[in-house]
């Protein structure tokens, strides 16, 4: 039976104010051998991206079959107010699925989709917003910029920027960086030839940002997730799950891919140094203040425009010796193309 009305019924929703959320996808399934130093690293993730963050961002953290331990851990943090949304899945999901849980209903202008082992540094939120304003054309921009992503998903770019010297190489901002990341997805070390350049893109008001942007850290525009598919992901992990989910979407929408010109912050990988707790323990915690992001331009969808770029465009770019004509006319000396094209 029910007895009396609910307090609740016809009451309308007041929300705190929040212009961007970060949503964080998280595999454990243990605490040990691969896994073993993972929720510390996820810690680091957390606690960096709270700390340096310049607004008052939401966190979404989704278990996605974590183990018990883990998911006690993560309640727990919740309940200190470190994280806004926790949503823990006992089945796997996988991690596009995952993400999906929180996405679909996340509202803000500003959505950032970040891997679990991602260590945020001071001004990384700043530097990202920067990219999206000065260029009215970002849908995505990752605050890590990585080699060779100058062909890869910016057909859209080339194009607008075919004959103009905005679109240049230049040298890279942050070697160690660079280098860095290549450690983190198993590479020994990282040749001159991969970090002597790379493809950059300059505003009107002078901001420089890199073309082509990473899966493992990004923050997006609101609007480019109304491409999204309906169904869900078929793929625990890889396949072409993040291609449409979180590529072709920007793309659809007329969006540009790109990333900050310097580094602002670090892959990290499943296992920790030294340095990573040198750079975790120097980022500061930074007072927050609002922002709407209300200069930021609306991306709208033109299919002409996506046709045009994503399907004929983008095989004229296959072709080896337009690639390097290209390439010369950017910048590249003969030596570079050669490096490039290899």
């Amino acid at each position: 039976m029910r007895k009396g009305a609910n307090i609740s019924k016809d009451v309308l929703l007041n929300p705190s104010v929040s212009s961007h959320r970060v949503i964080i996808p998280l595999y454990i399934p243990k605490e040990e051998d691969y896994y073993k130093e993972s929720y510390q690293i996820f810690e680091y993730c957390l606690f960096s991206v709270i700390k340096t963050s310049a607004t008052q961002l939401k966190i979404s953290v989704i278990s996605n079959n974590s183990c018990d331990s883990v998911n006690d851990k993560l309640y727990e943090l919740q309940k200190k107010g470190c994280i806004d949304e926790l949503i823990i899945e006992k089945e796997a999901v996988g991690k596009i699925n995952s993400i999906l849980k929180a996405l679909r209903t996340a509202e803000e202008r500003l959505i950032t989709i970040t891997d679990a082992d991602v260590l945020f540094c001071n001004g990384w939120e700043e530097a990202v917003s920067g990219v999206f304003e000065a260029f009215p054309k970002a849908g995505a921009v990752s605050p890590v910029p990585v080699f060779r992503k100058h062909f890869h998903l910016t057909a859209n770019i080339w194009i607008r920027h075919l004959f103009s010297k905005r679109l240049f190489f230049k040298h890279v901002k942050n070697t160690a960086a660079l280098t860095r990341f290549a450690n983190s997805i198993g590479w020994p070390w990282l040749d001159d030839k991969w970090k002597d350049a790379i493809g950059t893109l300059t505003s009107k008001n002078g901001t420089v940002a890199v073309l082509g942007c990473p899966h493992f850290v990004a923050t997006y525009k609101r609007e480019v997730f109304q491409e999204l598919p309906k169904e869900n992901s078929k793929f625990k992990l890889g396949g072409d799950s993040e291609y449409l989910y979180t590529d072709e979407p920007v793309l659809k929408m007329g969006g540009y891919r790109l990333s900050t010109y310097d580094n602002y912050a670090y892959h990290l990988g499943n296992q920790l140094e030294p340095w990573m707790n040198e750079v975790y323990n120097s980022v500061h915690e930074v007072p927050k203040k609002e922002n709407t992001y209300s200069k930021f331009a609306v991306l709208r969808r033109n299919r002409l425009e996506y046709l045009f770029s994503e399907y004929l465009f983008k095989k004229i770019l296959y072709f080896k010796p337009i690639k390097r004509m290209l390439l010369k006319s950017k910048g590249l000396t003969s030596t570079q193309i050669n490096n490039f094209t290899s």
